[in-house]
């Protein structure tokens, strides 16, 4: 950015917050002003004030931050013009246009719903059906409440015909509505200051319908300036997510990262809550009333039985990953040191009364091959390595890597059959290992521990302290493999076995 051009963006800058200042203000004074004095003229000026500042911020955000997905705030600014016909007219003539009122009101639900699905479409988590559920279950909860307490009032009211119908579709409405906020906050992130500004106007909205609600069932009177108050707000404050830069994103596809579990867990639970209280109002519901609400509770602890199910696999499913990664290597997949040094105690009885042998085998050389190729290229080696021995072994061996280049065999083999399974391991290493550096060679050597057979834990610190010492004593002599008796005395046969263990014509590469 050149020095000219730094005066500019820092202007114009200035002149956003300037914008959301004013309108901001505006919205709020106009509001305050609207509970102040109770007027129709007056609740006519602040509907078109603040509809037109709302229409204002809209155009000024897609005209500044110029999102790649614009459809949902030219549904919103649509909604908002349907919206305040709607309730203006419902206000000027009385109720007397119903229902051409309503019909704009359920347009500008339309409206809205499309908006929500076309930004959480992208926000789709595949394979995740706990999130699913978890919204449809609040969304049950908010309309089994909403059938006890708003529903079956306005239907059982005095009044017939479209009009009770039409008051009635209200709460259906919001509870869906509920299910996409629900859905919507728990895919989202705190950087969207946008979309939680959205999420507080739609449950502004939802909050101004259930005023409306309850007074069409005869549980209260709130008044017109207090009903329209809240979607008043609910104007205000999806112009102000308009002006914010996030409102760029949104509608966007990104890689979702379902969260905020507890506060769903916090919703259903006031869910359950609310079913619970049914029973209490239950003696006045009518046949049809209850067989809504019997169905509606039963989905709604079948939803929680199946969530439950779902929550314990999943706990069960994080503890077995949680153990595999506390006793496992994560480059190679054998067991770790700490695994090793806990599995003759935690498999007693398979390993006592017979001879145990530990193989200790280092890859000779291994630095060079970090030095020269870098550590990717010997991960590589470690892990093909790790492949080998596994090739090598029996199914009831335990292979464990140690540490670095170093592997653990723990075998219940006497000491001749622990001397082939060393030849075959040294054997394993004669072919080269191809690598994404080229075909790399490498030996190994392996010094063996014994112990005869036992009844109680055997020390397995001290086979390891042997085993690593006779590894040391046959990576000195070159000797491919040495007993820890043979590091104390050394002895013709080791002389020997140099020749059979370094010839690769005797040995089958593995």
């Amino acid at each position: 950015m050149t020095p000219s051009e730094q005066p500019q963006t820092s202007c114009r800058r200035h002149l956003g917050f300037r914008w959301y200042a004013v309108l901001v203000g505006g919205s709020s004074a106009a509001i305050a002003i609207h509970l102040t004095i109770d007027s129709r003229l007056v609740s006519f000026v602040t509907m078109a004030v603040i509809v037109g500042e709302t229409l204002t911020m809209i155009g000024v955000g897609l005209h500044t931050h110029r999102p790649t997905h614009p459809l949902p705030w030219y549904l919103l600014s649509a909604s908002a013009v349907l919206f305040a016909t709607g309730t203006t007219l419902r206000d000027a003539s009385g109720h007397s246009l119903h229902p051409i009122d309503d019909a704009f009101t359920l347009l500008g639900y339309l409206g809205v719903g499309l908006a929500a699905l076309i930004w959480l479409w992208p926000r789709q988590v595949h394979g995740n059906y706990d999130l699913l559920l978890d919204s449809a279950l609040i969304g049950l909860g908010a309309l089994l409440a909403s059938w006890t307490f708003l529903i079956s009032p306005i239907l059982r009211s005095t009044e017939t015909g479209v009009d009770v119908v039409v008051a009635a579709i209200y709460p259906v409405l919001d509870a869906l509505l509920l299910t996409l906020v629900s859905h919507s906050m728990a895919t989202s992130t705190r950087a969207e200051t946008s979309l939680w500004l959205l999420h507080a106007g739609l449950v502004a909205i939802l909050l101004g319908d259930l005023g409306y609600s309850l007074e069409t069932a005869g549980a209260t009177v709130l008044g017109p300036a207090a009903m329209l108050a809240p979607l008043l707000a609910a104007y205000a404050i999806v112009g102000a997510a308009a002006l914010h830069p996030t409102m760029a994103t949104l509608g966007a596809p990104r890689r979702i990262h379902p969260h905020h579990s507890r506060q769903r867990a916090s919703l259903i639970a006031i869910a359950l809550i609310v079913a619970s209280l049914v029973p209490v109002v239950g003696s006045s519901l009518a046949p049809l009333d209850r067989v809504v609400v019997s169905s509606l509770f039963a989905l709604l602890l079948i939803g929680m039985l199946v969530r439950s199910e779902r929550a314990i696999v999943c706990s069960a499913r994080s503890e077995r990953r949680a153990q595999y990664q506390a006793d496992h290597d994560m480059l190679t997949g054998l067991l770790n040191r700490a695994a090793l040094l806990r599995t003759l105690r935690q498999h007693r009885e398979r390993w006592a009364e017979q001879p145990i042998c530990l193989l200790f085998i280092d890859l000779d050389d291994f630095k060079r091959v970090n030095d020269s190729y870098g550590h990717a290229v010997g991960d590589e080696l470690i892990t093909s390595a790790a492949a080998r021995i596994r090739r090598v072994v029996r199914r009831e061996d335990v292979v464990s890597r140690y540490g670095g280049d170093e592997f653990v065999v723990l075998s219940p083999l006497a000491r001749p059959e622990a001397s082939v399974l060393a030849e075959r391991l040294i054997a394993a290493f004669v072919r080269p290992f191809g690598l994404s550096a080229g075909e790399i060679p490498i030996t190994a050597s392996v010094g063996i521990a014994c112990a005869g057979p036992h009844g109680s834990d055997p020390a397995v610190h001290g086979l390891i302290r042997d085993a690593d010492a006779a590894m040391y004593h046959a990576k000195q002599y070159s000797l491919g493999y040495a007993f820890h008796e043979d590091a104390r005395c050394p002895s013709v046969d080791a002389e020997r076995r140099v020749w059979r263990a370094v010839t690769p014509s005797t040995s089958t590469a593995v």
